[in-house]
């Protein structure tokens, strides 16, 4: 069991969680995630380790409320209650080097596991570019955070209610065309967006990453649920990433998958990323 000991409402509808977890707070690395299960009658479902303390033992969970799990977690659960089972960490982690100028993009909630990415590239002496999106002001979270670890922050919100107006896309597309010399490019986000910002830096050969936590489903490899074609082979986002070389994944036969799903929602909710989803 793992209690919790913080919890915060970030933005409409996702909840950061704190929670002890001395084992995987040990062991974790930028870019891995957790399973946890709430209680004895709940699904399983995979999260993202936005943050960890190895001192304090600690491993921090941001969590939007989508179906039952997280909507059970979210409204139920409070400081001091334990979460029955949280398994980790799993997935591979993040390639770490020092690179040169790295981008990091992220969308809507997103913006959780990108942190923790973007803090060790820092630290590894790259310069850090941060570009993190949601449609208005009230759905950004981590600003401070990202601030922290970033060279340069720029924030874009959809409707220009903080930041600059449009997506995050626009502003990595305008640095690209003015010739700034980026190494790397992470994207973690929705679909649509990972894709658009595949698309953005394709002609300019730029090295971009996505992240795929965000297709997940059991995350052992068990369920094939997570299955994504990447270049000619087929790969499966928890065991053999999350992280994909985002000019090989292939997109479109990943958007189609996750519309197979729709229907088994069990509630009605916006992505809350900062993407085109509307347009597509």
């Amino acid at each position: 069991m793992a209690k919790i000991l913080v919890k915060n409402n970030l933005a409409p509808a996702v909840y950061e969680f704190i929670i002890e977890a001395p084992m995987i707070a040990h062991k974790c690395q930028p870019g891995q995630f957790v399973m946890i299960r709430t209680d004895e009658n709940s699904e399983r479902i995979p999260l993202t380790i936005a943050d960890f303390d190895r001192e304090k033992g600690t491993i921090t969970l941001i969590v939007q409320t989508v179906g039952n799990t997280t909507t059970h977690l979210c409204e139920t659960f409070i400081v001091g209650d334990e979460i029955l089972d949280v398994l980790g960490p799993l997935g591979m982690p993040s390639h770490m080097s020092k690179f040169g100028t790295v981008v990091c993009v992220g969308g809507g909630i997103g913006v959780a596991p990108v942190y923790p990415i973007a803090r060790a590239y820092h630290k590894l002496g790259n310069k850090v570019i941060s570009i993190i999106g949601a449609r208005n002001k009230d759905l950004i979270i981590f600003k401070e955070k990202m601030e922290a670890v970033s060279d340069e922050l720029i924030i874009t919100t959809d409707d220009g209610s903080a930041g600059q107006k449009g997506f995050v896309t626009d502003s990595l597309k305008a640095m690209l065309e003015a010739g700034e010399k980026i190494d790397l490019v992470l994207a973690i986000g929705p679909v649509i967006m990972m894709k658009n910002v595949a698309e953005t830096t394709r002609p300019y050969g730029t090295p971009t990453t996505a992240s795929l936590n965000t297709i997940m489903v059991d995350g052992t490899g068990m369920c094939g649920g997570c299955r994504v074609r990447v270049g000619d082979e087929n790969k499966f986002a928890c065991v053999d990433g999350p992280e994909f070389d985002a000019h090989l994944v292939d997109f479109a036969n990943l958007v189609q998958r996750q519309q197979m799903y729709k229907g088994q929602e069990m509630l009605e909710y916006s992505c809350g990323g900062h993407c085109k989803c509307v347009e597509e």
